[in-house]
């Protein structure tokens, strides 16, 4: 019976590695990275739009500075709601993450998938899978550098 040399790890790693760039699709860089700019770009229009609305119809611009989050925020989550924003998204990649409506359905998204875990156990705990490190991280290192900022105000 002949022995047969076993391929090395390093040879099976090697030939793995050929059909898997081989078979992997190349990527189409500037037409992603051009819909992500045209799409982000028309969720801060759309934005802009209504700063300038807002501020059209009267209202103060401490006013407007906290009601346009608000709207945005809710158009992401009714978007995400009615299955537009994935469409979107699907279509822009990155160019919707960006935006605070991305923010929006990252916290929507998980809680209608996990809508038929119930009320508690589905959307409240997974409502803030994806959001909540960010939310965790933000308020934490703002609380971080107030009191850094409150030290140094005491030292000058």
């Amino acid at each position: 019976m002949p022995n047969k040399k076993l391929p090395s790890e390093q040879q099976l790693f090697q030939k793995f590695k050929t059909i898997t760039d081989q078979t992997n699709p190349k990527p189409k860089i500037v037409r992603n990275c051009s819909r992500a700019f045209l799409v982000g770009g028309a969720i801060c229009t759309i934005g802009q739009i209504f700063q300038e609305l807002l501020l059209k119809y009267g209202f103060p611009e401490e006013d407007v500075k906290m009601l346009l989050p608000i709207i945005m925020v809710f158009l992401g989550a009714l978007l995400t709601g009615v299955g537009i924003y994935d469409k979107i998204a699907s279509y822009a990649g990155a160019g919707t993450v960006v935006p605070i409506t991305g923010f929006s359905n990252a916290i929507v998204a998980p809680a209608i998938e996990f809508k038929k875990e119930g009320f508690i156990f589905g959307v409240a705990a997974k409502m803030f899978t994806i959001a909540g490190p960010v939310l965790v991280y933000g308020i934490g290192s703002s609380v971080i550098v107030g009191i850094i900022y409150y030290i140094i105000q005491l030292l000058t």
